[in-house]
């Protein structure tokens, strides 16, 4: 039986205690200053114990917890070395010092809700809220595969931020990609020239192998990556692992570089000169930037001068990521389908396709031609 009952503390102070029989059949209590918010958290309680989904405040961990249970957690699933460092900073930077001493049992959508306005007081960035709320979840279903919790209240969540920034990427031109294709010479060419017209990521391209590469069919394998710190591992996600057609100048490059590429243990396509993994620095400093700029593709930021004064200097303007959303934009002109995008990009999800391309698949014709029927349908022909 679940009851709300008057209770006198040794203190002198008088609180409302709440009772009930948790699913395991234990007897529970809870303190509350007011008999009304006794009474509205047993109703919730009892709901979450007929539903089975119900986790008992003193079972709950803390989020601080939880959180440390999520991070060993993604490190025995040896995620990526960058992708536990952001984790890391979302805890200790975001998370902990606002909520971490809070229960998971206390947090409900309401909470996280008003968790997220917090962030956004405090000056976080709306993509940077979305990336701690998101992080927030992970912690909550790992605190649910050990029976922690059985709450998921940062699922379907709307948190309703500010969105002022441009969605769409920064992709360039055709007549930039030709004078990138005509520019690009040495050791490089081949690198570009694959970035280009495959859409491969940067850590994909430096954990690209020859064993991967058939000439045969023209057609190359994603299937493994390097990351910041030299290190080859697994991609991000299975629709990570992926096959994609090579067009001809493409395969030609790679069969010349194949000749006099350096010799490593890994079997690299685009090592170092000592046979071992590629910097993405050294890749942008010696290999894309200064095709662009002898190029011209350049825009001008604000600097410095030697003697400290103020002036605009010209830097490149695209960096690897950019070759990809160009080649996925030259695929989308070319009639693929949004599934194909997807597929050929290696995106988790058709959603992520579209948050990113969903403007190119845009049919101005028809949209042009729609709003003329709105006007001859509502002002007839003029």
């Amino acid at each position: 039986m679940a009851t709300v009952r008057k209770r006198k503390l040794p203190s002198g102070l008088v609180v409302w205690r709440a009772s009930y029989t948790d699913g395991a059949g234990k007897r529970r209590t809870k303190q509350f200053p007011r008999k009304s918010d006794g009474e509205a958290w047993l109703v919730q309680t009892q709901h979450d114990v007929a539903r089975g989904v119900h986790t008992p405040g003193s079972l709950s961990p803390t989020v601080k917890e939880a959180a440390t249970l999520w991070i060993k957690r993604c490190e025995d699933k040896k995620l990526e070395r960058k992708t536990i460092t952001s984790y890391r900073e979302h805890v200790d930077l975001h998370l902990l010092p606002f909520i971490g001493a809070k229960k998971l049992v206390d947090l409900s959508v309401p909470a996280v809700n008003a968790f997220a306005d917090t962030l956004t007081e405090q000056g976080r960035s709306p993509i940077m809220v979305k990336k701690v709320i998101r992080s927030l979840g992970s912690i909550f279903k790992e605190a649910r595969r050990r029976g922690l919790s059985a709450a998921a209240p940062t699922v379907g969540i709307d948190l309703d931020l500010p969105d002022r920034e441009d969605p769409q990427p920064i992709i360039p031109t055709k007549a930039e990609l030709q004078q990138i294709v005509a520019g690009a010479a040495g050791r490089w060419r081949p690198l570009l020239l694959t970035a280009i017209f495959t859409g491969l990521r940067g850590s994909e391209l430096r954990g690209l192998r020859w064993q991967d590469i058939s000439f045969q069919t023209l057609k190359l394998r994603v299937s493994q990556r390097a990351d910041e710190a030299h290190m080859i591992g697994n991609l991000k996600s299975k629709a990570g692992y992926r096959s994609i057609h090579m067009p001809p100048i493409v395969a030609q490059a790679l069969r010349e570089w194949k000749l006099v590429c350096p010799k490593g243990d890994l079997g690299l396509v685009f090592p170092n000169l000592s046979g071992k993994v590629e910097s993405h620095s050294n890749i942008l400093e010696h290999g894309l930037h200064p095709v662009l700029m002898a190029a011209g593709i350049t825009k001008p930021v604000p600097s410095v001068d030697d003697a400290g004064e103020p002036i605009m200097r010209d830097v490149p303007r695209y960096g690897m990521h950019s070759l990809r959303h160009a080649c996925a934009s030259l695929w989308i002109e070319s009639g693929y389908n949004p599934k194909q995008i997807q597929k050929l990009m290696g995106h988790s999800s058709i959603k992520v396709t579209f948050d990113v391309y969903g403007h190119l698949f845009a049919d101005d014709a028809a949209e042009a031609q729609a709003a003329a029927d709105v006007q001859t349908k509502l002002l007839g022909a003029l």
